[in-house]
């Protein structure tokens, strides 16, 4: 199984890509700080926050089934993330 130092840079990265995505559309498309945008912006923060709130629980029986569930969740929201910002960049 990697490493928990690399679960955390993957959900960095996803999450910031995200969010780099979202500031590039808005500045490439002339609607700066828009609404739409901003409420993705928030949703990923939640996200990453969530997510490195789990990591970092110590009261965990299974550890291995534990990160399993971490990166499939990040996926997932990931996922539904990259569809909102589609339908907003469409």
């Amino acid at each position: 199984m990697a490493s928990i130092r690399d679960l955390k840079k993957d959900i960095n990265f996803a999450l910031g890509d995200i969010i780099e995505a979202v500031y590039i559309w808005e500045a490439g498309s002339g609607n700066k700080n828009s609404k739409e945008g901003s409420l993705i912006i928030d949703e990923a923060i939640a996200v990453f926050d969530d997510l490195m709130g789990m990591i970092h629980n110590k009261e965990v029986k299974n550890a291995k089934e534990h990160f399993k569930e971490i990166r499939t969740k990040l996926e997932q929201k990931t996922s539904n993330l990259l569809e909102q910002f589609n339908k907003m960049a469409g």
